[in-house]
């Protein structure tokens, strides 16, 4: 597995991506997250998911070359999210294909936010996810070293930020 720079010329495999994981969701009645229609039926959708490669740094990482998911970073949390305290980084988006999921393609995109974060000289890496249901993402994200430090809701939709510390480089 490599791990590249994206931009925007990777915004159709990333709309792929996040595609299979709605239908993959629907289809294992776990709609909560991001509903039940694909996200390239909503321009609003597709709109912000231009402005996290814009505004941050993409990640896409390739299997033989074949987009395997994708990750953007961004020195600041989304609007919903209060900044921390501190300087941060921000992992505002990680999907993986479905076609290369259990691969571990998501926590070598996070591995990989960890050692941006440390290049940043940065000691804060933040995400936040889905927290409704079972409780599935939460864990995920536990078990990459993150730990819960709170909880918000956006209309409805529950969910979690969370942390975790990373060692500064000394370069």
């Amino acid at each position: 597995m490599e791990i590249r720079r994206g931009d925007l010329a990777d915004l159709p495999a990333i709309m792929e991506m996040l595609d299979s994981a709605v239908s993959w969701l629907d289809a294992v009645g776990r709609t909560g997250q991001w509903g039940s229609e694909p996200f390239t039926e909503h321009p609003e959708r597709i709109e912000g998911i231009v402005e996290k490669i814009r505004e941050g740094t993409a990640w896409i990482a390739e299997v033989d070359g074949v987009p395997a998911g994708a990750m953007t970073l961004a020195p600041r949390p989304p609007g919903y999210v209060a900044p921390a305290d501190e300087p941060e980084i921000y992992v505002t988006l990680l999907v993986t294909s479905r076609s290369f999921a259990g691969l571990g393609v998501g926590s070598a995109l996070l591995a990989h936010a960890r050692e941006e974060t440390r290049r940043a000289g940065v000691e804060l890496l933040r995400v936040d996810c889905y927290a409704g249901s079972d409780g599935r993402l939460v864990d995920y994200y536990r078990s990459n070293g993150f730990e819960p430090v709170e909880r918000f809701t956006v209309g409805s939709w529950p969910g979690q930020v969370l942390a975790q510390r990373v060692e500064r480089s000394d370069t």
